[in-house]
């Protein structure tokens, strides 16, 4: 089934990053609302368009520290419903940190080498812009080295942990089984196990697979 089309803003200072995002999302029929260069630029093409989902650079002009990341977070305020996939260079589990420390939902951070999977990264998109989570791999890796003794997570097993991981890069149970080669029903023993360990009862008003990847994030 083909994928729906999507309103995506592009923030990206290179030129050639820039223009290739374009023409990538462009060819897999999406509507680039606005592609610009600055942190200031992105804040007002998502103010004037209201697109679905953006992309944002880490560090954009003038000190390329961390404005498309403050940037990131104040859509995130500003716009709730508008996805935000926040890319970087290198793995910073700080930023995305602070990224996701209002919620897991609709929020994306991966490195840029993963534009070079355009399926790949395409999924990513569309999960963020409907309202899911796509961590890089990289990213939740390092943020599971740096947990292994936060609260629960050090009693899950490794099968349990790779579980999460997948989860954190916003997999469904079905990819998760897919993935690891099992049943799709050994997947939701984990899942359920994960939430005991790390003591998320069912809840009607918090969705618990984001609350299991804060968890991993605030470890």
């Amino acid at each position: 089934m083909t994928a729906p089309a999507l309103r995506i803003v592009i923030a990206e200072d290179s030129v050639v990053l820039r223009e290739g995002l374009v023409a990538l999302l462009a060819d897999r029929g999406h509507e680039i609302c606005a592609a610009v260069a600055d942190a200031d630029a992105l804040l007002a093409a998502v103010a004037q368009h209201r697109p679905d989902v953006t992309v944002v650079d880490v560090r954009m002009p003038p000190s390329f520290t961390d404005e498309g990341l403050r940037a990131a977070i104040e859509l995130r305020r500003e716009h709730p419903g508008t996805g935000v996939m926040v890319f970087s260079q290198y793995v910073e589990t700080r930023y995305a940190t602070r990224l996701l420390a209002a919620g897991a939902a609709g929020v994306g951070y991966l490195l840029k080498d993963r534009v070079a999977d355009v399926a790949e990264f395409a999924d990513a998109l569309a999960r963020v812009a409907a309202g899911g989570t796509a961590l890089d791999p990289e990213v939740v890796s390092q943020l599971l080295a740096a947990g292994r003794r936060g609260q629960g997570l050090a009693a899950l097993t490794e099968r349990e942990r790779a579980v999460l991981a997948l989860m954190a890069e916003g997999r469904s149970n079905a990819a998760i089984a897919a993935t690891l080669v099992v049943s799709a029903g050994a997947v939701e023993k984990h899942v359920a196990s994960i939430f005991a360990k790390l003591g998320l009862p069912p809840s009607q008003g918090d969705n618990r697979r984001v609350l299991a990847v804060l968890r991993l994030l605030g470890s």
